[in-house]
């Protein structure tokens, strides 16, 4: 079983805040501090929201979006899978603000973000929820604007090719070329109108994820694609929404990355894979 990290008594908890791990996460390592809810006037319902946010050796990178962690309504669950001292930075920051709710789980090897969202998305208790990636090429104010759109959606998409997208730093004219050619790929293989599948900024309704997560199979960075065409197919309103994006460089995604993640897809649209 994985080791917890056990918070101090000023940390805020709430009586179920601390999960037993299961038997799956045997090589993990769990760290957690505080959770915090409120209660929205309205509905007198709990409003929580939680962030999934993969980490593969993010440790150079990991620190200006650590700085942005400031909402106390927000849950945030870091997937750590690779060999630098990510986890470290971030169980160091936790320390020093336990009133956020932030719980860091560590992977000894890589196990790529389809499964890293998936991991993290299994904690989720909250009605709403999200992911979004480590390097901070999409603030978190960003995504609070994503969850204020989901009034009436089941899932919002962040979008840096929509109208009204604010490119602070665009990629290479390479890689946009590149992402236009896949996005037509995903639009003949898939029928998904969307302009960018790959966008890491998403948020949905929880119940909406409860019905697709048990038949995703993708593990890799092709997940998104497999996400969203779930929830296409069945009936949930999915809408995009024009994203304020700064590209950090030093993707993740590889060469070797991309011919697989196109496999996947082509694998699983002819029905290779489970659903």
């Amino acid at each position: 079983m994985a080791s917890a990290y056990i918070p101090s008594e000023n940390s805020i908890i709430e009586p179920d805040a601390i999960v037993d791990t299961p038997e799956k996460y045997e090589n993990t390592v769990l760290y957690r501090e505080g959770d915090i809810s409120r209660e929205d006037k309205g509905s007198g319902e709990t409003i929580v929201f939680t962030l999934v946010i993969p980490a593969y050796n993010e440790e150079n990178r990991i620190g200006p979006l650590l700085s942005e962690l400031n909402c106390r309504e927000t849950e945030y669950i870091f997937i750590c899978d690779g060999n630098d001292g990510t986890a470290t930075e971030i169980k160091r920051w936790g320390t020093l603000h336990q009133e956020i709710s932030l719980r860091c789980i560590e992977y000894p090897t890589r196990i790529g973000k389809g499964r890293a969202v998936c991991e993290g998305l299994s904690f989720v208790k909250t009605r709403f929820a999200g992911y979004m990636d480590a390097d901070g090429s999409t603030s978190c104010s960003q995504m609070a604007k994503l969850f204020q759109e989901l009034k009436g959606n089941d899932a919002i998409i962040g979008s840096r090719w929509l109208a009204g997208a604010k490119i602070t730093r665009s990629q290479g004219f390479l890689r946009r070329f590149e992402s236009r050619i896949f996005n037509l790929a995903i639009r003949l293989l898939f029928g998904l109108p969307y302009q960018d599948t790959q966008c890491g900024a998403k948020v949905f309704r929880r119940d909406a994820l409860d019905t697709v997560l048990p038949e995703i199979v993708s593990k890799g960075f092709e997940f998104d694609v497999e996400l969203l065409w779930r929830l296409k197919r069945k009936g949930y309103r999915i809408c995009e929404y024009p994203i304020e994006w700064n590209n950090r460089g030093d993707s993740r995604v590889r060469g070797p990355d991309a011919i697989s993640m196109m496999g996947n897809l082509i694998k699983l649209r002819l029905g290779w894979g489970r659903g």
